[in-house]
């Protein structure tokens, strides 16, 4: 059985790996790799976001490298080498104008920069964070924004545009959003004095459903390791410790975050810890949350590692997981600069359907998972097959109502979105972002109902679904109707059907009605279950056409003159079903309803020859000769 629930990308993007000549350097804000040798002149060959993805040119050797990275654009490119300056080297095209570089000096010890903008810069220092324009055209670098601060070190959130910073007052770590022209300092951490100085090496920054997270990694009380969990929760509020990771072992940790999941690798027992904060956690002391791992920790999947070979065959070797060389980056990159290898983690879902045994709590796992839609109709499935024997309905309804939950705040985004522009706007209103995972009645039809149709347990699973769409205000729709009804006419339920019916459960409409009649011959229950659903959406036209059909001429005459077209009914129809019946009185109501209606219409009793009712006058002359000659 596969166990493994974490794996590398299966197409790793290859570079050339760290040596003596040869130093790597990342950029986490554009995903780029630069392999950076030396010797004469500079060789940099750039990779990333994706293999395909390549940069390769030559720079003057003006001294070792300490960080280079792009612009958004890559256009500029920022080299440091000295401790107080960075330089700018603009590109044409893919190649560097090495003529023209820019170098920026600043009396302050550098700690690093990254770009905010396509020309704009920050530069983060001992003293201060400062955002610099770069100005290709006219060879200068200008401040714009600048806050003085004395930093013992910082990291950086590039999705959330936020720079962790540890201050030299008091050790505090403050977070401070840098965007284009702005720099923004945030409330600090509201920490504990115990666990205020924290190393570098213990922080790890990144977004978890949304929000600007920061991990710490701490001793917890008991000697083992845990990850406190501050959440940036809004402008104006301090980051605050809202979940505690209990990792349950000790040594060296990474963090990656995956599809809104924290994984915590631990390299000693070569194993990757999964923590998901949305769910109910072990137990809960002052606001804080307390989590422990999903499932025990497991290996991320071993990896075979393709080499060059002249063999078309190639070969490979097995990649030494939770390697030394590894360094993590977010929000799931790992690098491996001893192979020359840059991997996205994934997740792989399916054998958490098994390591998970709780079925509701694995639900609201899948139910916020990018992917978890398939592998939760697999697991419905699998619920609801031959081996079901009833014990599982109340764990099926609960089900039902999470996913249904989640389908009708769906709709009525979705409703809201149609109806909030007046209908001579010709913009089309943008539609919501879809959830995460919505499962509508269609994938339950395909997925879960149809494949167990006329089974014995199917009807009740059918109905507690329809419930639990009518307690969040869905409707049912035409197939999910249609599958019920047959279902209820097979066990003959014929009382359940009525109520459903009369409740305006099933969808009323008039192909569901007619769906009805086409099974009126099982039982004449039925015939008079679609009349009530065709009477409630007042489809007296159809419901003529039934009366009509069996032979009750004088009901479906009453509900023809009852109706707005009444003066329009077609004598001929109603005369041609009378004159079937075999009942002379039947007939004689019928004609002189219609010869009435003529005298109304037109002051006189006599049909047009348009009507073609002329076999029906005669039919009635021959019943009663002396009434039509006098």
């Amino acid at each position: 059985m596969d166990e493994h629930y974490i794996e590398l990308s299966k197409s790793p993007i290859r570079f050339d790996a760290g040596s003596q000549l040869t130093n790597v350097f990342f950029d986490d804000s554009n995903k780029q790799i630069f392999a950076v040798r030396s010797g004469g002149a500079t060789g940099v060959i750039v990779k990333g976001p994706t293999e395909d993805a390549v940069i390769s040119f030559c720079m003057n050797d003006r001294g070792t490298i300490r960080s280079i990275k792009f612009s958004p654009d890559n256009k500029v490119l920022a080299v440091q080498r000295r401790e107080n300056a960075v330089e700018f080297i603009c590109f044409q095209g893919d190649q560097p104008q090495l003529q023209e570089i820019i170098v920026h000096q600043i009396k302050a010890l550098v700690y690093g920069f990254v770009w905010v903008h396509a020309r704009e810069v920050a530069i983060i220092s001992n003293s201060s964070i400062e955002i610099f324009t770069v100005s290709p055209e006219k060879r200068q670098v200008r401040t714009v924004k600048s806050l003085n601060i004395g930093i013992k070190w910082f990291a950086w959130c590039a999705d959330s545009n936020i720079a962790l910073i540890c201050s030299t007052d008091n050790n505090t770590l403050v977070p401070i959003l840098i965007k284009q022209k702005s720099i923004t300092k945030l409330p600090k951490l509201e920490m504990n004095e115990c666990n205020s100085d924290v190393q570098e090496s213990k922080v790890t920054l990144g977004q978890v459903y949304g929000t600007m997270s920061i991990f710490l990694l701490q001793v917890s009380a008991d000697g083992m390791m845990e990850v406190d969990v501050y959440l940036l929760n809004g402008p104006g509020l301090a980051p605050r410790k809202c979940h505690v990771l209990r990792l349950g072992h000790v040594g060296r940790f990474a963090i990656n975050t995956v599809d809104n999941l924290i994984v915590v690798h631990h390299q000693a027992s070569a194993s990757s810890l999964l923590f998901d904060i949305a769910l109910p956690g072990e137990e809960s002391s002052n606001g804080v949350i307390y989590h422990t791992p999903i499932t025990p920790g497991r290996s991320i999947r071993p990896f075979a590692l393709k080499l060059p070979s002249l063999s078309p065959d190639g070969q490979s070797m097995q990649c030494e997981l939770y390697s030394i060389p590894w360094v993590l980056f977010q929000p799931n990159i790992v690098i491996d600069a001893r192979l020359g290898c840059m991997w996205y983690l994934n997740l792989n879902l399916e054998p958490l359907c098994t390591l998970i045994t709780d079925r509701m709590r694995l639900t609201e796992f899948l139910l916020q998972r990018s992917s978890g839609k398939q592998v939760l109709l697999k697991m419905l499935r699998q619920m609801v097959d031959e081996n079901y024997n009833g014990t599982s309905l109340p764990v099926l309804e609960t089900i039902f109502n999470k996913i249904n939950k989640i389908y009708a705040s769906w709709v009525q985004l979705e409703l809201h979105t149609q109806t909030a522009q007046p209908s001579n706007v010709k913009t089309i209103p943008k539609l919501p972002p879809s959830p995460k995972v919505l499962i509508e009645q269609h994938d339950m039809l395909a997925y879960v109902f149809q494949p167990i149709a006329e089974r014995e347990y199917t009807e009740t699973i059918l109905i507690h679904y329809l419930h639990s769409l009518n307690k969040h205000n869905i409707a049912a729709q035409e197939d999910l109707s249609k599958l019920i009804i047959s279902e209820l006419i097979r066990n003959r339920n014929f009382d359940t059907l009525r109520r459903l019916v009369s409740y305006s459960l099933l969808l009323e409409s008039k192909p569901i009605a007619c769906f009805l009649l086409s099974h009126s011959n099982v039982d004449a229950a039925i015939s008079q279950i679609a009349l009530d659903m065709l009477s409630k959406i007042g489809a007296h036209d159809i419901i003529i056409e039934v009366l009509l059909g069996q032979g009750k001429i004088i009901d479906a005459l009453r509900l023809a003159g009852n109706s707005k077209n009444n003066e329009t009914i077609s004598a001929r129809k109603f005369l041609e079903a009378a004159q079937k019946t075999n009942d002379d009185l039947i007939f004689h109501s019928v004609f002189k309803f219609f010869q009435m209606r003529n005298l109304r219409q037109r002051g006189t009793m006599d049909f047009l020859k348009t009507e073609q009712c002329g076999e029906f006058v005669q039919y009635y002359s021959n019943l009663y000769p002396n009434e039509l000659s006098a």
